[in-house]
């Protein structure tokens, strides 16, 4: 007789194709291969894009976007949806729809605006409807500090006082978690994110900085790494602990690769890759 087979958490994301590997959907599959999961994947847009930058963006039809989730999502048992690069308000209103239909247990919402780069993922101005759609259906948003501007309506905050009053605007606006990612200040020899909810008292997640400028993808890897592992921990805080550790050695493994001319992506295989 055969053993049951161990469970294993099965994961879609819902984001952007990123061609040089480094970011977007192949981040994401990446990562929950990386950490034991099963990824399932629905493409909103088609990024011409490597280690210097976006050269083109190609957006998939949002009923196109709607037939890959539902293919997936009535079809497979999904324990988490991780959602990033939704391109414009058609492609957000698509998403939201579906996970309005579908019981989720579990949903990250990386509202990816602007990559590492600088330059712009959104083709409009999507923070508005980003709030009104997918904010209440969504249990961790983990913005950068640009994203959390533009959330918020506030300038990009210049210390963490700024960032966790920020991060209260957005609970107050109905997000029932936020995963404050302050890794972008130079200067400093530690990496500190705060989680914050409603009711419950702020955690601070420190890390030692790497001083490397190969960084591309790392909010995707992170809020990939959160959806990956939250169905085992079952704790918010223990997911974003561990997704945090994985993300640091990836960052420290692939800091030794130069690929590319510009910010190479991270090693997301670390912890199997042997001399």
């Amino acid at each position: 007789m055969q053993n049951a087979a161990k469970p294993f958490p099965r994961v879609l994301t819902v984001a952007g194709s990123d061609s040089g590997g480094g970011a977007g959907i192949q981040a994401d599959l990446k990562t929950f291969g990386a950490l034991g999961a099963y990824g399932a994947s629905a493409v909103t847009a088609v990024t011409a894009q490597n280690t210097q930058g976006v050269q083109a963006v190609h957006t998939v039809p949002p009923q196109m976007i709607r037939s890959q989730c539902e293919s997936v999502l009535d079809d497979m048992r999904i324990d988490a949806v991780k959602i990033g690069m939704l391109p414009d308000v058609a492609s957000i209103e698509t998403v939201a729809a579906v996970l309005r239909r579908y019981a989720v247990p579990f949903v990250v919402l990386d509202p990816v605006l602007v990559a590492t780069s600088g330059d712009r993922l959104a083709l409009e101005d999507t923070a508005a409807a980003m709030l009104a759609e997918l904010l209440p259906l969504a249990d961790l948003v983990t913005p950068n500090l640009s994203e959390l501007a533009q959330l918020t309506g506030s300038p990009v905050a210049g210390g963490e006082t700024e960032m966790r009053a920020q991060g209260g605007k957005l609970l107050a606006q109905g997000a029932k978690a936020v995963l404050l990612k302050g890794g972008h200040w130079h200067g400093s020899r530690e990496a500190r994110d705060w989680l914050v909810q409603a009711d419950v008292p702020a955690q601070c997640f420190v890390s030692s900085r790497i001083d490397t400028p190969h960084t591309h993808g790392t909010g995707c890897t992170l809020s990939s790494a959160v959806a990956a592992l939250y169905p085992h921990k079952q704790r918010l805080d223990v997911a974003v602990a561990a997704a945090k550790s994985y993300l640091h050695g990836a960052i420290s493994a692939g800091q030794y690769w130069h690929l590319g001319k510009g910010r190479g992506p991270l090693a997301h295989y670390w912890r199997t890759v042997r001399d």
